[in-house]
C-alpha cells in the first residue's frame, strides 16, 4: 500500500547520490530564489547493521539547530545492501512526543513524487518542503516503508524518542497507532535549510561524548546543543551546528561493533566535509583509539599514530577550504580505558594539539572538565558516573569552553 500524495509540491528534481558523493552537493535553483545561505540544520552520522522493518511507519524527532526555510531532508541507504522503497514521507510540527500539531503535516516529495526508491549505498535528497523552522524547533518526520527493508542504515544513539507503527500512518496527527518506541534514528540522515542569518555550518566531529552519551533523552543537552544555543543567543545566528558524533568511533580503525561506525579517516569526507555550507569542523576524537590501544594494522597505538591521523584529517579539510578546530581529549581515570600507559599517550596527544599549530584553533576541553586536584580524572561535578562521559552540566561546560571567535563569523 502506498500513500497518496495530497499535493504536488514545486521543488528540485530527485537527487540520488551514490556512495562517496557529497552529502548534499549544491543548493539548486530553489535555494537561489531565497535570500540566505543553505546550511545543514541537523545531520546525524549513520552506520550499518540497524534493525529491519516490514510494512511500518517510523516517526522521528528532528531538532533544528538554526532558523530557516526552504527545508529539505536527506534519506540515507548508505550502509544497506538492498534498495530502500519508501511509500511516503510526511513532516509536521511536533506538539508533544510523537503527536503533531494539527494542520501542520506536509507531504514530502522526491522528484515531485511521494514515493522514492533509494539505491543500496546511496541517498535521496527531497524537493524543497514549503515550511519554515525556528532555531531549536522540533519537527516530526514520518517515513513509511511498505516492504521488508533488510538491515537498516541508522544512528543507534539518538537520545531522543522514535515511534514505530504497523502500516502507513505517516500522515497521522496523533501517535495512537505507534505502539513501539526506540531511541535511534533510521534512514533519516539530514535536514538542511536556507538561513537568513547563518553563513555556514560548523560540524562537531567525534565519538560518544559528542554524540551525547549519558545526556538526558529528549532534553537536547549534548554539548553541541548548548553550542547551537550559544550561537543563537544574539540578534542573529551566524552558524548552524551539526553533530557528527558516533558512540565508540575511532580515528584510525573501524570498530568491530558495526553500529559504532567506520573510522574517522573513512567517514570524515562524507559526514563532515560533505555537509551543506560547512565552514568549520571541531575535531574531538581519539579516546577510543587510546583506550583500545588500536593502532594501524593491529599494532599497539602510539601518540604518533594518532597525531598522523589528525594531520590527515586536517589536510583533507584544508583541501576543501574548511577550517579545523582541535579539541583536547578529556580524562578518564576510573574508567576501564584508563592505564598509566594510555594516560601518557593522552597527555602527549593533548600537548601536540595545544602547541603544534597544526589546527586552525584549539579548544581545551580537557582543562574545562578535569579535576583540578587530579588532572587524570573528570571533575566529579561533571562526571555522569562512568568516569569518561560528562553529565548534562559537564556538557554545558564543554560548550562554554569554546571561544566563539574561533568559528566563522
Amino acid at each position: 500500500m502506498f500513500h497518496k500524495t495530497a499535493a504536488v509540491l514545486a521543488g528540485m528534481a530527485l537527487s540520488l547520490v551514490p556512495l562517496g558523493a557529497a552529502h548534499a552537493a549544491g543548493s539548486g535553483a530553489a535555494s537561489a530564489q531565497r535570500t540566505g545561505t543553505r546550511v545543514s540544520a541537523w545531520s546525524p552520522s549513520m552506520t550499518t547493521a540497524g534493525p529491519a522493518f516490514d510494512d511500518q511507519t517510523i516517526r522521528m524527532v528532528v531538532h533544528s539547530s538554526v532558523a530557516g526555510s526552504g527545508v529539505r531532508i536527506t534519506l540515507s541507504n548508505r550502509y544497506s545492501t538492498t534498495p530502500l522503497d519508501v511509500g511516503a514521507v510526511d513532516v509536521a510540527v511536533q506538539a508533544s512526543g510523537g503527536n503533531a500539531v494539527r494542520g501542520t503535516t506536509v507531504n514530502v516529495t522526491f522528484g515531485r513524487s511521494g514515493q522514492v526508491t533509494v539505491p543500496a549505498g546511496g541517498q535521496a535528497i527531497s524537493d524543497v518542503i514549503p515550511i519554515s523552522l525556528s532555531a531549536g524547533e522540533n519537527v516530526l518526520v514520518s517515513l513509511y516503508v511498505p516492504g521488508s527493508t533488510g538491515a537498516s542504515t541508522w544512528h543507534s544513539d539518538a537520545f531522543d524518542t522514535t515511534y514505530a507503527a504497523p502500516g502507513d500512518h505517516a500522515g497521522d496527527d496523533l501517535v495512537d497507532a505507534f505502539g513501539t518506541t526506540t531511541t535511534s534514528w533510521y534512514y533519516l540522515a539530514g535536514l538542511d535549510v536556507v538561513s537568513p542569518t547563518a553563513k555556514g555550518t560548523v560540524v562537531a566531529f567525534g565519538d560518544s561524548i559528542t554524540d551525547g552519551y549519558h545526556s538526558s533523552t529528549g532534553t537536547y543537552t549534548r554539548w553541541t546543543d548548548f553550542l547551537a544555543r550559544r550561537l543563537g543567543a544574539g540578534t542573529s545566528q551566524n552558524l548552524s551546528v551539526v553533530d557528527a558524533g558516533i558512540g565508540g568511533n575511532r580515528v584510525l580503525t573501524d570498530v568491530p561493533n558495526l553500529w559504532q561506525g567506520v573510522s574517522a579517516l573513512k567517514r570524515f569526507g562524507h559526514d563532515a566535509l560533505g555537509q551543506p555550507g560547512v565552514k568549520d569542523v571541531i575535531l574531538f576524537e581519539g579516546i577510543n583509539d587510546i583506550g583500545n590501544s588500536a593502532g594501524p594494522n593491529g599494532a599497539p597505538l602510539t601518540a604518533t599514530d594518532l597525531i598522523n591521523g589528525y594531520r590527515t584529517l586536517i589536510d583533507q579539510a584544508h583541501a576543501a577550504h574548511v577550517r579545523v578546530i582541535g579539541g583536547t581529549l578529556t580524562p578518564d581515570q576510573g574508567n576501564g580505558y584508563y592505564t598509566p600507559a594510555a594516560e601518557a599517550i593522552r597527555q602527549s596527544v593533548n600537548q601536540w594539539i595545544r602547541t603544534s599549530g597544526a589546527f586552525d584553533g584549539v579548544i581545551d576541553f580537557d582543562q574545562a572538565i578535569r579535576n583540578p586536584a587530579n588532572p587524570a580524572a573528570l571533575d566529579p561535578i561533571f562526571d555522569s558516573g562512568d568516569h569518561i562521559h560528562p553529565n548534562d552540566i559537564g556538557m554545558k561546560v564543554l560548550a562554554d569552553a569554546i571561544d566563539l571567535r574561533l568559528l566563522h563569523s
